[in-house]
């Protein structure tokens, strides 16, 4: 009985890693192709941020977000997302206060929260990387 509840509960803590990365992918994809677009250019010039970054975050939130939905490069994808998290909440919604509504980092610091979860867990067992046994162990 022991062994079946544990084997159970490894499979629900999976599908919950799982659950959590994927959420915070799907999060990043949708962010990051929406900063494609060319009048975000003018909210980084806004934020007092080089226009010149548009492309780069677009693209490390586009890309970063595909690999942590597959499982793939985690526990760096989480990295460079805390990086990004840490700059919006201290440098571009600091000054609003806490709460969302007024533009404040509440939102940001759950997602942080999530990043660093991902970052602890690492990919799990529902992953690319977990299919692939050959690949070194800092890209799972």
């Amino acid at each position: 009985m022991q062994v079946i509840q544990t084997s159970k509960t490894n499979k629900l803590h999976e599908i919950t890693y799982w659950g959590i990365r994927s959420s915070v992918g799907v999060i990043f994809v949708v962010y990051g192709l929406q900063k494609f677009d060319p009048i975000w250019r003018e909210h980084l010039i806004g934020f007092g941020l080089p226009p010149e970054l548009q492309i780069p975050i677009a693209l490390a939130e586009t890309i970063g977000g595909i690999f942590l939905i597959a499982g793939f490069m985690t526990r760096i994808t989480g990295a460079i997302f805390s990086v990004i998290l840490l700059d919006a909440i201290f440098h571009i919604r600091w000054n609003n206060g806490f709460f969302i509504a007024q533009g404040g980092w509440d939102y940001d610091l759950a997602l942080l929260a999530m990043v660093l979860f991902v970052i602890v867990t690492g990919s799990g067992k529902l992953s690319v990387v977990s299919k692939i046994r050959k690949l070194p162990k800092v890209l799972h």
